[in-house]
């Protein structure tokens, strides 16, 4: 057997439902005065399927939190019988687990869980994005009075934006407490959750709907300053350039916006 083929049949053993290897590849290995084969290769198969579980446990505890060992078991075992790690770094073996609940479970379980699932991986994403260069409030103070109309802005790479339809933000929070499960709620109206890496610290908050209006409105549809203003004067009326400056700072000061090309 080339070396290629053996490497072949080991990942196909490591992968397999089942710990007993096929006889044909069995036969490719010696055993030793203490592990026999059969053993060995069980000890593999159940130490690689562990492995990836610790990784799936790591990056969504509040799920487990929700599920129990037992059944965040069975559900991390038949996730990563659908999607095998396909990366170099486990790092990214979480990628489609929100997805994958979607279909596993029943609709009645798999909506709120998948959110909090999605979360979990806002926060693994927010963690490990390039720094980017953040816009500052001396950055502000410098900027010219007549460039202020024009002023765009994008959002950090860090930051990550979640429609939470449910109390997600509640259950992620007594999971990291310890505290007693609050039970899955509908939220109306549903809310932005933003989480964003500042200074290496993960964070998160929830906007209220006219701020998350106004935020998508300067990162997603471009508008500059001029624009941001005009739009919040039907709401706030001659108070719209108060209104803007004060999110802006706020989003500056949290970390979130880096200068957008003009």
């Amino acid at each position: 057997m080339r070396l290629t083929d053996w490497q072949l049949a080991f990942e196909q053993h490591l992968l397999s439902e089942t710990p007993v290897a096929s006889s044909d590849f069995a036969a490719t290995l010696l055993g030793g005065p203490t592990l026999d084969v059969e053993t060995g290769l069980a000890i593999y198969h159940n130490a690689y399927l562990s492995r990836l579980q610790d990784v799936l446990r790591h990056d969504f505890g509040a799920i487990r939190y929700w599920l129990g060992d037992d059944e965040f078991a069975l559900l991390s075992e038949a996730y990563v019988r659908r999607h095998p790690s396909a990366h170099y770094s486990l790092r990214w073996l979480g990628e489609r687990f929100a997805a994958f609940i979607l279909e596993h479970l029943v609709a009645e379980q798999s909506a709120p869980l998948a959110e909090l699932a999605r979360l979990e991986w806002a926060f693994t994403l927010a963690f490990d994005a390039p720094e980017g260069r953040l816009l500052m409030l001396d950055d502000m103070a410098l900027l010219p009075a007549e460039e202020w109309p024009g002023l765009q802005v994008n959002l950090a790479p860090s930051v990550q934006q979640l429609l939470c339809r449910f109390n997600t933000l509640a259950i992620w929070r007594s999971s990291k407490d310890k505290s007693s499960f609050p039970g899955s709620e509908v939220l109306d109206p549903a809310h932005i959750c933003v989480v964003w890496r500042h200074q290496n610290v993960c964070r998160y908050r929830s906007l209220e709907p006219f701020e998350a209006c106004a935020l998508a409105g300067m990162v997603t549809t471009g508008w500059d300053f001029s624009e941001l203003c005009a739009e919040l004067a039907v709401t706030y009326g001659e108070g719209a350039p108060l209104q803007a400056v004060t999110w802006l700072k706020q989003w500056i000061q949290d970390g979130l916006l880096q200068r957008g090309a003009p």
